[in-house]
């Protein structure tokens, strides 16, 4: 089925933040399994396998809609340095992939592609109700309790 350009267009940049998340997402893991928390690593590694789920979708539509998927294009990734400054640059490429979300949900809706915007749909709610939930979660939690206290707690045993 041919989609129209300016979808496709939308779609593959998308997908550029997807994989961009991929990236932020594999290095930060790593991070945290080399600093000693299991913990964040575990999640950090769940939600790259999710995002990589996320360009799968978008790269199986743009196919779809006979466009060709832009898998070498990327957002910018912000590899932060201590674990705060990891969780906001990852709650940052969140935010921006919700306001892409969004504004491609538009597109489709303005272009009558009703599908795309149910897969889009799809995409914004783990968004929202999952990554971005819990990385306000542990950013709420460090001012709560204090980074010490969050980081000990993210370490085998809370040890």
């Amino acid at each position: 089925m041919k989609g129209q350009t300016e979808v496709i267009s939308a779609l593959n940049r998308l997908l550029a933040g997807e994989l961009a998340a991929i990236d932020q997402y594999f290095i930060h893991a790593l991070m945290y399994k080399d600093w000693g928390f299991p913990a964040l690593h575990e999640h950090t590694a769940h939600e790259m396998q999710e995002e990589q789920t996320h360009a799968g979708l978008l790269i199986q539509r743009i196919l779809f809609l006979e466009g060709v998927p832009d898998i070498v294009s990327r957002d910018a990734i912000s590899v932060g340095r201590d674990v705060a400054e990891m969780l906001k640059n990852d709650l940052s490429v969140e935010y921006s992939v919700i306001r892409h979300l969004r504004e491609t949900i538009r597109l489709c809706e303005q272009s009558a592609d009703y599908e795309t915007r149910r897969i889009l749909q799809i995409l914004l709610e783990d968004t929202e109700s999952d990554h971005t939930y819990w990385l306000e979660t542990q950013l709420g939690l460090i001012e709560r309790v204090g980074l010490e206290n969050y980081l000990q707690s993210q370490t085998e045993g809370g040890v």
